[in-house]
Parts: structure tokens; sequence; C-alpha cells
């Protein structure tokens, strides 16, 4: 009885409830290709939730990850371009790498100056974009000049089935990436002396310190894994769509920190889950991709995630406070 009053729970019983009402609307909904495109939309959004999820647990925000993506991916694609490179692994590892490294500064400038984490981040943010676009240039690599590599690790399918429409659909194998990275980061939250410090930090900073944690390399181990997993989506995403924008994911902050909000995690902090997230994450996309079969204009689905993250952080709020009284 415990579990159906969980968060997760709830969500999934309104997410479960959304999902009929929308097909009974538009039976289209339910068609093969659809839900394989949905599962597709969930990779890269999805990613970047779960570590936008660890600093929402520790008490912080981050408004910076769509610019670290955009700089990894066209940073790392522009220099395989460049070398004439064809591999996958290494143009990963440097994504990776450049994520850490911008996620290191956001946490040295927060932990060092204790500055508040939104402030922080936004600057993070101009200065990547500003500096990828003054640097680098604002042309987009186009699929002609996609390293093939890159191209074809993105478009591995793990089933294909025939739409209504006689067309072949695939579901993309980054499903199973994305799983894969959430269940690591839930092992971690729910398993290690880590994921507990993160929680304790986001509860009540002080008595974390007091208790013993160490509140330096919390603050170091959200951003950086933040950071990680940004420039790892944001390659994910190049090959998957087969090209490299500078430009891409302006905007998208407000979506994922939306779909954690939706997930339980408390603006707060010291509230989160992993499973709330990627249910929060399918939800979002699931409510924008209806917008969209419905032919809603694209301002008026900015009206809604606005709305969607208003009531969530209504909830959470009331939720919280109501078990602090």
């Amino acid at each position: 009885m415990k579990r159906l009053q969980s968060t997760e729970a709830i969500i999934a019983i309104v997410l479960i409830l959304v999902m009929v009402l929308i097909g009974l609307v538009n039976p289209a909904f339910w068609g093969v290709g659809n839900l394989f495109s949905l599962a597709k939309a969930n990779v890269v959004i999805g990613i970047m939730a779960l570590g936008v999820l660890l600093i929402m647990i520790s008490g912080g925000i981050d408004v910076s990850f769509p610019a670290i993506a955009a700089a990894a991916l066209y940073i790392t694609v522009r220099t395989m371009v460049a070398l004439d490179y064809d591999g996958v692994l290494l143009p990963f590892i440097a994504a990776c790498v450049i994520g850490v490294a911008l996620g290191a500064f956001n946490a040295f400038i927060i932990d060092r100056f204790k500055m508040i984490p939104l402030i922080v981040t936004l600057g993070t943010a101009s200065i990547v974009r500003g500096l990828v676009l003054g640097l680098l240039g604002t042309s987009i690599v186009n699929i002609n000049k996609m390293p093939d590599g890159l191209i074809a690790f993105g478009s591995q399918n793990i089933a294909t089935a025939t739409a209504s429409n006689g067309a072949n659909v695939g579901l993309t194998g980054m499903v199973l990436v994305y799983v894969a990275i959430a269940f690591v980061i839930h092992f971690i939250l729910k398993h290690t002396m880590t994921g507990r410090s993160v929680y304790a930090y986001g509860g009540d900073p002080e008595a974390a310190r007091r208790a013993g944690v160490n509140t330096r390399r919390t603050i170091f181990f959200v951003y950086c894994t933040a950071g990680l997993l940004a420039g790892f989506a944001g390659l994910l995403h190049s090959s998957m769509i087969w090209q490299a924008n500078p430009r891409d994911f302006i905007g998208l902050e407000l979506d994922v920190i939306a779909a954690v909000v939706l997930g339980g995690a408390s603006i707060f902090g010291g509230r989160g889950s992993v499973l709330g997230t990627m249910i929060g994450v399918f939800t979002l996309v699931m409510v924008k991709n209806s917008l969209i079969l419905m032919k809603v204009d694209t301002t008026w689905q900015r009206v809604v995630v606005g709305a969607i993250i208003i009531i969530a952080t209504a909830i959470t709020a009331w939720r919280d406070r109501k078990k602090l009284a």
C-alpha cells in the first residue's frame, strides 16, 4: 500500500491516465512508429535529466548543461572532421572530458566563492556559448561531412516493425545506453556513501558537514557528473541526428528541469529518484509529442511546459512543507 502512495507510483498512475486519454483523443498515439519515436526522444533529454537530478538532490541548480552539451559535441565533431578521424570511443571520451572540465569549473566557483549555483551556471552557459560561436564559428556540420563511424553508432536499432503507413520503423539501440546510465546513477545514489552524501548535503548542508560529509567533494561530484552526462548526451545527439550544430539545445534547460521536478525531485534538495525522473522525462516528452500530433503551435507548447514547471514545483513545495509541519 505504501508503494502505491509513493511519488513514483502517483506519477506513473497519472502518466498512464494521460496516455489513455491522449490515445482516445488521437488513436495515432498508439502507432508503433510514434511509440518508437517517443522512446528515441527520451534518450538525450533523459541522460541530461539524470545529471540535473544529482544537482537538484544536492540542493543546487544547473542551467549550463545545454551549452556544455553543445560545446562538447561541436568541438569533438569539428576535431574529428579536421583530423579525418572515424572512430567512436575516443570522441565520446573527449566529449565527456570536456563536460567534466566545464562541470568542475562550475563546482570550483560555487564551492570556492560560495556563490548561488543559478548565477554561476548562467554565467558559464553564456561564456561557453560565446567562446564556441566566436572561436569555432556557426557553420553546421551536415550529414555529408559527419564521420561515418558516428552515424553508424547512432543508427543502430534493437527492433524493427512496419508502421500503419507501410514504412519500416526501428527502435533505437540508444535506449539501452540510457537505461544503463540510469541504473548506474541509481546504484550510486542508493548504495554508495557518495550517494548518501548527496542526499545529506541537499537535506541540510550544515548538518551534513558536522556529520563528516566532505561537502567540497560532494559539490564537485554532482557538477562534474552532470557535465560528463551533458557532454556524452551532446555527442550522442549528434550521432543520432547526423549533424553538429553549435546552436543546439538552446532553451532545453526548461524542459529538462521541468521533467526532473515533474518526477518528484524537490527544489529544496534532499529528495528525488532516478525512476521518478525517468517517468517525468517520459511524461514531458509524451505531452510535447501529443501537442505536435494535435498540430499545436510551438509557442503554445512552451506555455504548456512552463505551466508544468509551476504546477509540479507547487506540488513538491506543498509536499515538503507538509512533511516539515
